[in-house]
């Protein structure tokens, strides 16, 4: 049984969509209904802050995906994150399932040069303490030996049906409706972006490799572009002007005033600010399989996503 904490999202749902391909038993755990009408797929309530709940609606599983979402706050990851994350260790012990954890990189803080899975971690904002924190909880469990467990990471993600990411959001969807984007920090940085379709099969393969466990795997990602170079693939592929205007830091704090989402991605304006730049080449290696490229990415969007 293959079992999704945090189900409907938009990597849960990619890697959802693999496993039905596969002909798999799944399993989806949230609090709110998903609602997926396959013989293969049961979907179960459980709130992930509740150990006698997460225990009860995992039982019989062999693989555990976590791949939950929490508001985007701090104070809110801060309480909630450790407290999750050892209700699903506990519950993987339980039912000696592995546990596959998807996490993203805001643990290794700002970097000079690619990021790569043995990238110290060396945070630079609240939420990057969360994360280094959960990080080292699991992999902990790991080196004591308690547990089968992998990291599985992305850049920051375009392709949400949610609208969820930046580029989604505030590119891509403006473009395709004639609209100016924005682009937050500075358009001549580079930066790297997983399709989410490409997560979910990685979270797939994974899956399916029990000795791919017990470390730390960057999820293909196509080769970084700059903020620039992204624009203009993406306004040709929309058949746009590449119109957009750029949005700083002060900016986004008197957004932040009145959204407090967007406030909470103050703190991470770095990112943005510097080269962001994400090497998967060692999941590729592995596995043998290539990143969609944006060109073919954005395409498909155009067509399914954001078709007019």
């Amino acid at each position: 049984m293959h079992t999704i904490l945090g189900a409907g999202g938009p990597v849960a749902n990619a890697l959802t969509a693999q496993l039905i391909q596969a002909n798999q038993n799944i399993r989806l755990l949230s609090r709110r209904p998903v609602n997926i009408t396959n013989p293969k797929v049961q979907w179960h309530k459980a709130d992930l802050l509740q150990a006698a709940e997460v225990i009860a609606a995992t039982k019989g599983s062999t693989v555990i995906y976590l791949c939950a979402g929490l508001i985007y706050d701090k104070d809110v990851w801060k309480q909630q994150w450790p407290v999750i994350m050892q209700n699903v260790i506990n519950a993987a012990k339980e039912n000696n399932a592995r546990l596959i954890f998807f996490d993203n990189v805001y643990m290794y803080g700002l970097v000079d040069g690619p990021m790569l899975e043995t990238t110290p971690y060396n945070p630079i904002s609240a939420k990057g303490e969360v994360r280094a924190k959960v990080s080292t909880q699991l992999m902990d469990e790991v080196k004591a030996g308690n547990l089968q467990a992998t990291i599985a990471r992305a850049a920051d993600f375009y392709g949400s049906e949610s609208l969820n990411s930046f580029v989604d959001k505030m590119v891509l969807s403006k473009y395709s409706k004639g609209e100016t984007a924005m682009w937050l920090g500075k358009p001549n940085t580079k930066h790297s972006f997983t399709y989410i379709p490409d997560a979910g099969r990685a979270m797939y393969l994974l899956g399916q490799s029990p000795e791919t466990d017990n470390q730390i795997w960057h999820l293909p990602t196509a080769p970084p572009l700059t903020g620039t170079e992204f624009m203009n693939l993406a306004a040709s592929v929309f058949n746009v002007q590449p119109k957009y205007m750029k949005v700083n830091k002060l900016m986004l704090q008197l957004l932040g005033l009145f959204d407090k989402v967007t406030g909470g991605a103050v703190e991470m304006y770095y990112q943005y600010n510097h080269h962001y730049i994400f090497n998967s080449t060692k999941f590729e290696k592995a596995f043998g399989v290539q990143p969609v490229s944006y060109a073919d990415g954005i395409k498909h969007l155009s067509q399914t996503l954001f078709k007019a």
